[in-house]
């Protein structure tokens, strides 16, 4: 959960794209070389706190610590004030250092929602592992098998699909929790088409490179081994 040189941009887009509540990282501060920032996700935003290496110890408001081990493991216990709101904030999930993520994230467009007032280009242009990826690709109809370019967008769990990319309500959103299967499609007259399986229907999709379908697949698969991950973890919780 330490990130070296982390820039707070950084941490808030890796946090609201791949975090969750109570997810939390901690880095150098950009301000001085004696402070460090945690920074841990509440609802939908990301607080930063000060902390403070004296030499022999880290401050953290009244509290003193002689490790970050000691101050992390405080905290998962005792509750941060999280705004001036007095919003509570546990730190539960560490947010690892190395994360096994697609190897395609160069190319994946810096997409995140950010704090008002934050834009796209305030964003570090490479920062790492952002699960969110946007593109037209042509989806074949559930009736009538006619083949149309929709603008798809992904963030979170949900892929959407919209008329064209100036269009503001999605034609549908579709809940990745409940899609079982992603896979290249070699049933088409089509190239570079995949599939997403679902219970009720199975959605055909062709881009126009095989690298750019190659992407999708593999970000896609990875939101799916992610949403198996944590179901996991909540079925193994609740069971014992």
């Amino acid at each position: 959960w330490y990130h070296d040189n982390l820039t707070r941009h950084a941490a808030e887009a890796l946090l609201l794209s791949n975090g969750q509540d109570g997810s939390y990282l901690l880095r150098k501060s950009n301000e001085r070389e004696d402070l460090y920032s945690l920074s841990v996700r509440g609802k939908d935003s990301v607080k930063h706190f000060h902390v403070e290496h004296t030499g022999t110890s880290f401050k953290f408001g009244f509290n003193e610590f002689s490790s970050l081990k000691e101050l992390v493991m405080h905290f998962a216990n005792q509750p941060l004030i999280g705004s001036e709101t007095g919003t509570l904030i546990v730190l539960k999930h560490p947010y690892p250092r190395q994360v096994e993520e697609p190897s395609i994230y160069e190319s994946v467009r810096v997409h995140t929602a950010m704090q008002t007032g934050r834009t796209e280009s305030d964003l570090v242009p490479n920062a790492p592992s952002l699960g969110t990826k946007e593109g037209y690709l042509i989806k074949q109809g559930k009736i009538v098998k006619s083949w149309k370019t929709r603008w798809f967008t992904l963030y979170r769990n949900e892929l959407k699909y919209f008329k064209d990319q100036t269009a503001t309500e999605p034609i549908r959103a579709l809940d990745l929790t409940e899609c079982s299967a992603v896979q290249f499609d070699y049933s088409q007259e089509r190239v570079n088409c995949f599939c997403l399986v679902f219970p009720l229907r199975t959605y055909y999709l062709c881009a126009k490179t095989g690298i750019e379908a190659d992407e999708w697949i593999k970000i896609l698969r990875w939101k799916l081994s992610q949403i198996r991950k944590q179901l996991e973890e909540r079925s193994a919780a609740l069971s014992s």
